[in-house]
């Protein structure tokens, strides 16, 4: 492991847990984002997803708005903003509009992936497929959206020109680390449920990283469920919660978020699906300890410059605790770098 310093962020999908409700799931979020603030977190960033009746992430600007209205310096941005669905205009107008109002705080990561199903993808944007397979294009255009020179185009995004609104390209597979290196951006990878493919892109990206305006050498951000408490079967309990929700998702059974359980001898074996496996496999679970030997390890092997975590649990105040303890974890790993 480098001597560089890590930073360690939040991403938050707002998910509604069973007999919760989405406006008390918003509030929670913004009760994290500030207790993140407080103990140091880089930034909050809101994933895109759509058509799921327990994600309260839909309308992702406006949840940036939210929380960056209600905190003072954290940097809060998207995880992503899923491009295809959207028109890079409004999309720019928006984040321009964000960067007016919380200036320097900003942060626009773009995705390809629709973030729900294809029928829901079609009732957004009904060109959706042809969106998607011109991702880099639409990047393309947001940037010169952004850009200052653009005050010559016949179509611009007026209140976005010239504005501090850092891009990042998101994803899940090695596509887009290709684009992330040509353009020279950061590159955020989802290996919280995508862990195929994490040291591959982040190879390739590096390898293939060319210097530009924004960034002058790579910048990597990687994601992981990260559940930290006083002891390990403390946070064993806890996990069952996100064991429990991906289970659903594979079975097609979509239940709300459910309160943790003990780890019992049944969820053990679930977690060794092939499916689970791949989906859990970078997580960190236990104590304080337990969480720093499996941090330290994920940076040795990763050399990611940025953990961005995720917590799905059911009650808040086991959120705001882990986060907490996470925060120290991550705190004595840079004081020993």
């Amino acid at each position: 492991m480098s001597n560089k310093n890590i930073s360690y962020s939040i991403l938050e999908l707002a998910i509604v847990p069973q007999g919760g409700t989405i406006k008390q799931t918003l509030h929670n979020s913004l009760a994290l984002a500030q207790a993140a603030e407080s103990l140091g977190y880089k930034r909050y960033w809101f994933a895109e997803h759509h058509n799921s009746e327990h994600i309260g992430s839909s309308a992702t600007s406006l949840l940036i708005g939210y929380v960056a209205e209600n905190t003072k310096t954290i940097r809060v941005g998207s995880g992503g903003i899923m491009l295809p669905n959207h028109s890079p205009l409004i999309i720019a107008e928006q984040f321009g509009t964000l960067a007016h109002l919380y200036p320097n705080r900003i942060d626009l990561g773009l995705g390809r992936a629709p973030g729900t199903d294809s029928l829901t993808a079609q009732a957004i944007r009904s060109d959706f497929m042809q969106a998607a397979q011109s991702f880099p294009n639409e990047v393309e255009k947001i940037q010169n959206y952004f850009s200052a020179q653009n005050k010559s185009a016949k179509v611009r995004a007026t209140i976005a020109e010239g504005t501090d609104v850092p891009l990042y390209i998101l994803g899940s597979s090695t596509d887009s680390a290709h684009l992330s290196a040509k353009k020279g951006l950061p590159y955020a990878f989802a290996s919280h449920f995508a862990s195929t493919y994490l040291l591959q892109a982040l190879g390739i990206y590096h390898q293939e990283f060319q210097p530009s305006e924004f960034l002058s050498q790579p910048y990597t951000l990687a994601g992981v469920n990260v559940f930290v408490a006083d002891t390990d079967e403390e946070a064993e309990r806890l996990y069952t919660t996100l064991i429990r929700m991906f289970f659903s998702i594979l079975t097609g059974s979509r239940d709300g978020l459910q309160a943790p359980t003990a780890m019992t001898r049944d969820l053990k074996e679930m977690v060794q699906h092939p499916s689970l496996q791949q989906m859990l496999k970078y997580s960190f679970v236990g104590s304080k300890e337990t969480v720093k030997k499996q941090a330290k390890e994920f940076l040795a092997q990763t050399q990611v410059d940025e953990i961005i975590a995720t917590s799905t649990m059911y009650a808040i105040e086991d959120r705001i605790k882990s986060a907490t303890l996470f925060a120290e974890v991550m705190e004595e790993i840079n004081e020993k770098m």
